[in-house]
This record gives structure tokens, C-alpha cells and sequence, in this order.
């Protein structure tokens, strides 16, 4: 197989990720459906954090085994620094964005009206509060940056995925990059609903455009892995990859968690989290059962 044709079945993986981000648009989903959905999408990105960081494992694992303590050493250090980069990373972009956001932000000041007084003495009624500003919607809602959080997660994951396709197919194992292919095509399916539970749960319908960017950034890596992975193949930069984003992912799971707690849907939310986990592990086995 031409390498035209690997990085084409590439970008099909990739973009399976657009197959679940239409949910994203529903309209004014019920309490209880936003908090499965929301559930769903920590199962899914529970299992992809632990299914990341076993990969990542995977090497360091294997030079213990050999005896290779330097090399285990090394990207040892590599996964350390990359899981604390995309945790703690993210959590001071949070941070930032809080913080420019909130000295941004023109604060309205209203002159006090006077209340009129009649001839009697007796004053009216006072003058009903001001309604509070709407919740922005779409990119500029915290759905909507929780969302960008995932995507970039997801798609620094799918970039080793890309990798792992891509230096298969570099080392004539064709029949390995076509079962990756369909696998990770599957995943990302399921990937793309976990971008944009969020956005459904909090009721933001987010335009097509924005769902479209959302897409790549969380599925475009995937080609571009297969590109990098067929020219160039190196166990520390995977190792890299995989840290970074699995404290992304950690970062994302445990902001989920928090609006979890504050809908208060226990039952819901234990069931969605359980068929998130099954959905992620139903579509690694199917990897696993072509003898990839």
C-alpha cells in the first residue's frame, strides 16, 4: 500500500471524531439527559486516560524487562514531565483565561433611579432589580472552553495514535496500520461525543463552525501522526505525546467530575459513567480481537 493511501485511511480515522459531534446541537436537553451525557463523556475519557498512559508505559515497562535502566530512565523522565505539563499546564491556562477574561470585561454601573414620590406621601413600588447578563454561549461559555480543553487532549492523544499507524506502516506491517486505522476510527467516533457532551449538558448549541473546529483540533492530528510516523519514528517523542496527553485528559475528567457533583443526578451519572467505560472498552476490543 502506497504511503498516499495510508495517510487517506489516516484522515478517515481522524474524522470519524465529526460522526458524534452533532450532539453538541441538541436543543434544551432535559436535566437528567444533560448529566448522562455529561457521565458518558468521563467514561469514555476515563478509559482513554487509562488506555493512554498503559502506551505510554509500554516502553519504560519493556526496558526494565531488558535491563535497559538508562533508556527506562529517560523516558521516565519524559513521561513525568509531559503528564505534569498537560495537567498542571492547563490548569494555569485556565487561570489565565479566568483572569484576562474577568479584567476584560467591562463591568456595567447604573445611576440609581429615583423612586417617585405622589402627592399622598407614599412612595411606589421600587423598580425591579436588573435582570443578570446572559451566559455567553458557544466558544466563549465555559462549556464551550471545556470542550476546546477536550479536543486539544484528545487530539494530542490521536497524534501518537497517528504515529503509531504511520511507523506500522513504515515497517511494512500493513495489515498492523489497517487494523489501527479501523480501530482508532471507532474510538474517535465516541471521542467526538465526549468533546461535546459538555456543550449539550450546559444546554449550548454551538454553531456548525465552531463544531467544525472542535473536529480538528481533536481528529486533524490523527493524519498528521500518520504523516510524522511514516518518515520518522522515535519511542521518546511517542512517550512525550501520550504524557502530554494524559494530564490533559486527567484535567478535563476531573472538571467534568465537578459539574457531575453539581447537578446531584448520582444514579444518572453512575450509569453514564459506566457506559462510557464499556463503549471505550467495546471498541478496543475490537483491536485487540484482530491480533493488533
Amino acid at each position: 500500500m502506497s504511503a498516499s493511501k495510508i495517510a487517506l485511511l489516516g484522515a478517515i480515522a481522524g474524522f470519524t471524531i465529526f460522526l458524534g459531534l452533532p450532539v453538541g446541537r441538541l436543543r434544551n436537553p432535559a436535566p437528567r439527559l444533560r448529566a448522562l451525557l455529561n457521565a458518558v463523556a468521563v467514561g469514555i475519557l476515563l478509559f482513554l486516560l487509562w488506555d493512554v498512559l498503559a502506551h505510554a508505559w509500554e516502553p519504560i515497562d519493556g526496558a526494565l524487562g531488558e535491563h535497559r535502566y538508562g533508556a527506562a530512565a529517560g523516558n521516565g523522565v519524559v513521561l513525568a514531565a509531559g503528564l505534569g505539563a498537560g495537567l498542571l499546564g492547563l490548569v494555569y491556562f485556565d487561570r489565565w483565561v479566568a483572569h484576562r477574561g474577568g479584567a476584560g470585561r467591562p463591568v456595567a454601573v447604573t445611576a440609581p433611579q429615583p423612586v417617585a414620590v405622589p402627592a399622598g406621601g407614599v412612595a411606589g413600588p421600587a423598580p425591579a432589580p436588573l435582570a443578570p447578563a446572559p451566559e455567553p454561549a458557544g466558544r466563549r461559555s465555559p462549556a464551550g472552553q471545556l470542550a476546546l480543553m477536550i479536543a486539544t487532549g484528545i487530539g494530542l492523544h490521536n497524534f501518537a495514535e497517528g504515529l503509531a499507524i504511520g511507523n506500522s506502516a513504515a515497517s511494512g506491517e500493513i495489515a498492523l496500520a489497517v487494523l489501527l486505522i479501523v480501530g482508532f476510527g471507532l474510538h474517535n467516533a465516541t471521542e467526538g461525543f465526549g468533546i461535546v457532551a459538555p456543550l449539550a449538558a450546559a444546554g449550548s448549541r454551538p454553531s456548525w463552525g465552531y463544531l467544525t473546529t472542535l473536529g480538528l483540533i481533536g481528529g486533524g492530528p490523527t493524519f498528521l501522526g500518520t504523516l510524522v510516523g511514516q518518515r520518522f519514528t522515535d519511542e521518546t517523542v511517542s512517550v512525550a505525546f501520550l504524557a502530554v496527553a494524559a494530564g490533559s485528559i486527567l484535567y478535563v475528567v476531573i472538571e467534568l467530575l465537578a459539574v457531575a457533583r453539581k447537578m446531584g443526578a448520582k444514579e444518572i451519572t453512575t450509569w453514564g459513567l459506566l457506559i462510557g467505560l464499556l463503549a471505550g472498552f467495546l471498541t478496543d476490543a475490537i483491536v485487540t480481537a484482530g491480533g493488533a
